[in-house]
């Protein structure tokens, strides 16, 4: 294993001390807690609180700010953060309106952010609320997940409802936004080389030099099929017409098409692949009303891609051009 880092078991607390010392213009650490929060207080306006574990770099902590994030919880490495962390999240991110818990599908992310959100509602009397993503079409009930797994999509979820809350809507508003906004979204990916974790120091699973596996999770999961490693548009087919599937697309539906690079994946294949989708879109006539390209959910050092479709509706995808001042979108 060869990685820039000093021991192994202190990687997560560094990398959080310099986040906050490289971007201190934008947020800050409470106290030696694993909580991220914007410096921007946002008072009298619901507080946005996501997590999970570390090792998917930009998120979470990248996406706090102004317009998104209010703080993230970083767990240890692919690990999903304490209750006593995820309280101490809610607790900085309540400016008097509520928090709201935007919780990716996986077992323990849901258990302790739920219980975290009952601690705060009982001992602070906290309005909380949450939504769960599950965007992930490849598998159900795969490893540490009941249902589908929540992936990149969660970060279009961060944007929108980030934005509703710098709006001032409330929590019951957002609330009735996010139950309908992961529904309307769809994801898939695939590894060509596995991430190794820092703990671990070797591969997560393996795949042959000339091998690929679609429907991997970002933590390493199976998906659900490997095969020899085939041409981007190839690949790119086969995540469209499941997704396309999926969401029901049509004729001029307007949607977000939104490829994410896995943490080791060049810009050079992320626009390869993304060309390939595009072209796809335009062959049936959708219309694509927002790109993103690059990484925003990675599993460390995996390389492989993602791609997330968000179909529109209502005033989406003015929520997603609002402005939004974090570290990384």
């Amino acid at each position: 294993m060869k990685k820039i880092i000093n021991r192994p078991e202190d990687v997560v607390e560094q990398m959080l001390s310099g986040i906050v010392s490289v971007h201190d213009d934008v947020v800050h650490r409470v106290g030696d807690s694993r909580v991220i929060v914007r410096n921007y207080k946002g008072e009298g306006k619901v507080g946005l609180v996501s997590g999970g574990g570390s090792g998917h770099e930009p998120s979470h902590a990248g996406f706090v700010g102004q317009g998104m994030l209010s703080a993230a919880v970083c767990g240890d490495v692919f690990t999903s953060p304490t209750v006593d962390q995820v309280y101490e999240g809610i607790k900085a991110a309540d400016q008097g309106a509520g928090v709201f818990l935007v919780i990716k599908n996986y077992t323990g992310d849901v258990m302790n952010f739920q219980m975290a959100a009952e601690m705060a509602t009982d001992m602070d009397d906290i309005k909380v609320d949450y939504i769960i993503v599950n965007d992930d079409i490849a598998v159900e009930d795969s490893t540490w997940t009941e249902g589908r797994r929540g992936v990149a999509g969660t970060v279009l979820v961060h944007k929108i409802l980030g934005a509703l809350a710098e709006q001032g809507k409330t929590l019951e508003e957002i609330k009735a936004v996010a139950d309908v906004l992961v529904t309307r979204m769809a994801s898939l990916g695939l590894a060509l080389h596995p991430a190794t974790t820092p703990q671990a120091g070797k591969p997560g699973f393996e795949l042959a030099e000339d091998e690929i596996e679609f429907g991997i999770g970002i933590h390493g999961e199976p998906g659900y099929r490997k095969e020899k490693i085939k041409p981007s548009h190839d690949m790119a087919v086969e995540f469209y017409e499941k997704i396309k599937k999926e969401l029901n697309l049509v004729e001029n539906d307007r949607v977000v098409a939104f490829v994410n690079g896995m943490g080791a994946t060049p810009l050079m294949e992320q626009y390869v692949f993304a060309n390939d989708v595009l072209e796809l879109l335009k062959a049936d006539n959708v219309v694509v009303e927002k790109k993103l390209l690059g990484d925003y959910m990675t599993a460390i050092d995996m390389a492989g891609i993602s791609l997330t479709v968000l179909k529109l509706q209502d005033n989406w995808l003015e929520l997603l051009n609002e402005e939004a001042k974090t570290i990384a979108w």
